[in-house]
């Protein structure tokens, strides 16, 4: 039996779905539909009989964010960290190296991270429907019939009838305009690219060196001088990062003659700016989709939005907005543009605005803290440790820290002593003290810690001991 390996590629930033999006926690890894996270659901839709344990490919940044998240849905998934992302042709390469040396001639089944794809079962018939072409050499690519002239997607044009329900890809068309969209949407030979494929992983190595011979070379290396860290596998760093960035689209598939091309039976979309994720949740009579951090009257065709209990959005008279609101940024928009979000967002990185990549919550493996007031002499955070977690025993050279136990247990070493503090007590720690907090409860652990000093960046910061041996 030929085995079929997910690999699910999660190293996106997702601008256009700023603010909630930003690149210190992009949208896979937020719950925009549902409880769980956007990367939980494609982890937990790529398992079945006929499925492998995935492959995950992500950032070095995001590393124990998906290891959390996947512990969380209980997944055996193996995670390849990139030192530096490269588009998706040196990650799906490098995948390709990995499955055929493990199991030669198997499938790879290559998801994003961030699609929105309900009805798993139908999605499952269109993998099995698509694996006998894909086992006799065919790359195949997965399309979505449209049901509206969308400029914001690439398009598959269907040329005559393959394998099975197979159809030969003809040609490729990235974000049409709206005359092409609609003449397209009419014709009936054309799909929405999904950017799904399935493929036997030796015939994608035999392409990728036919067409980006130097790109493969690199990858290979790379995989080759990797190695483990945690429950991670690095890929080798020297290699990669002189890899130039380039999309599989462009690099392979727009140049393979073996495409073929099956319509998804299921319902599709993809997340990819705040017009498509308001017309996936609920709306009310008048076609409004309201947070319940949320108020609206007389609204029509609007989407407010807040995740932040200390933001709540009023609307008034509104038609066709679109206001999503975080603790600490703004975002409202005609929705007739929010696949123009990107260029704000760009705007705000020539500005230096730190909102325009940084959320207020930063993930830890520890936990994650959250920036409550953050001035140049003194910054109030909150921080969030994990029952059985601990941080690394450090020192600041500019800063000095009082920790307010406000909920659990803390465990406190501080120069040559251990002690610990239950909720309402405090210690403070001064500039150059080793220092190290930890959780060794069952219980969360709640801290507010409050920094004073001549320089407060998180890079003020040397670790002596750490657990998840970070470097970085």
């Amino acid at each position: 039996m030929v085995s079929i390996f997910p690999v699910i590629l999660a190293g996106g930033v997702g601008m256009r779905l700023w603010p909630v999006s930003r690149e210190s926690m992009p949208k896979q890894f937020v719950s925009l539909v549902g409880k769980r996270s956007l990367f939980q659901e494609s982890v937990l839709r790529l398992k079945g009989q006929d499925l492998q344990p995935s492959k995950v490919i992500t950032s070095s940044n995001y590393r124990f964010l998906v290891s959390k998240q996947l512990k969380e849905i209980c997944s055996d998934a193996d995670v390849y960290l990139e030192p530096v992302g490269k588009n998706t042709a040196p990650a799906i390469i490098a995948a390709a190296q990995l499955s055929e040396e493990r199991d030669p001639g198997s499938l790879m089944l290559v998801a994003p991270s961030d699609h929105y794809i309900p009805d798993v079962k139908a999605f499952h018939e269109s993998i099995l429907e698509a694996k006998n072409a894909a086992k006799l050499g065919d790359i195949i690519t997965f399309g979505v019939r449209p049901t509206r002239p969308e400029t914001g997607y690439g398009y598959i044009e269907r040329g005559d009838d393959r394998i099975g329900l197979c159809r030969k890809v003809i040609n490729f068309i990235e974000k049409p305009n709206a005359q092409t969209a609609q003449k397209m949407l009419d014709s009936g030979d054309f799909l929405w690219n999904a950017g799904i494929f399935l493929f036997r992983a030796d015939v994608m190595l035999s392409l990728a060196e036919k067409y980006q011979p130097d790109m493969t070379s690199a990858v290979k290396l790379s995989v080759q001088n990797g190695e483990s860290d945690l429950d991670f596998f690095r890929f080798e760093s020297k290699s990669w990062e002189g890899i130039g960035e380039v999309s599989i689209d462009y690099g392979i598939m727009e140049k393979a003659e073996n495409l073929s091309c099956i319509e998804l039976k299921s319902e599709w979309h993809d997340l990819g700016d705040w017009q498509s994720v308001s017309e996936v949740v609920g709306h009310d009579k008048h076609n409004n989709f309201i947070t319940k951090n949320s108020t609206s009257k007389d609204c029509k065709n609007t989407t407010l939005w807040s995740t932040s209990e200390r933001m709540h959005i009023a609307g008034l008279g509104l038609e066709n907005i679109i206001a999503v609101a975080t603790a600490d940024a703004v975002l409202v928009a005609n929705a007739d543009h929010t696949q123009e979000v990107k260029e704000i967002v760009e705007e705000l990185e020539k500005k230096d605005v730190n909102q325009a990549t940084q959320h207020v919550r930063d993930e830890r493996p520890w936990g994650w803290f959250e920036s409550l007031i953050d001035l140049p002499t003194y910054q109030v955070k909150i921080l969030h440790v994990y029952p059985g977690a601990r941080l690394s025993l450090q020192s600041h050279k500019f800063r000095s820290e009082h920790w307010v136990v406000v909920g659990g247990t803390a465990t406190i070493w501080r120069d040559k002593e251990m002690f610990t503090l239950e909720s309402n007590a405090s210690v403070f720690i001064n500039a150059g003290q080793k220092h190290r907090l930890a959780n060794e409860t069952e219980e969360e652990l709640t801290v507010i810690e409050v920094q004073t000093g001549s320089y407060l960046g998180e890079d003020d910061i040397i670790r002596y001991e750490d657990v998840y041996q970070r470097k970085e």
